[in-house]
């Protein structure tokens, strides 16, 4: 799946470079929920190089960034599994903007609970945080 997108196939381009390519989640947490996978394949983080681990981090690090400026969060959470909860064999960090109050590690919440974009959201933020990814150093 993370490979046909890495190859070309329609997703949410959100960046795109040699080592790493990121797009928006389909099902996201919150509005923004950007996955980041390395541009080879690779079941695991175990299973990288080491030196391209940080490539992946480094974008997970400018969205972060991105995502104040571009949807107001205050912040951000990064995460990414390694076989457990790992529902694609393709290491993949998620990168989910976050605000003071936003629920997500509240008592009776699922934490990973999904919601769909309405129609056009998702383009509209994409297009955002492309730009402020190009602006950014």
């Amino acid at each position: 799946m993370f490979c046909a997108v890495v190859g070309g196939a329609e997703h949410l381009a959100v960046y795109r470079d040699e080592h790493v390519v990121a797009f928006l989640d389909h099902a996201p947490v919150f509005p923004g929920h950007t996955l980041i996978v390395p541009a080879r394949h690779y079941p695991t983080i175990e299973d990288m190089p080491e030196n391209e681990v940080a490539p992946l981090f480094l974008i997970a690090r400018r969205l972060s960034i991105a995502f104040r400026s571009t949807l107001g969060a205050d912040g951000s959470f990064i995460a990414v599994n390694t076989r457990i909860s790992q529902s694609v064999p393709h290491v993949h960090a998620h990168v989910v903007p976050r605000r003071k109050g936003d629920g997500l590690f509240s008592p009776g919440r699922g934490m990973w609970m999904r919601r769909r974009y309405a129609e056009g959201e998702a383009e509209r933020i994409a297009a955002k945080l492309r730009a402020a990814l190009e602006g950014a150093t």
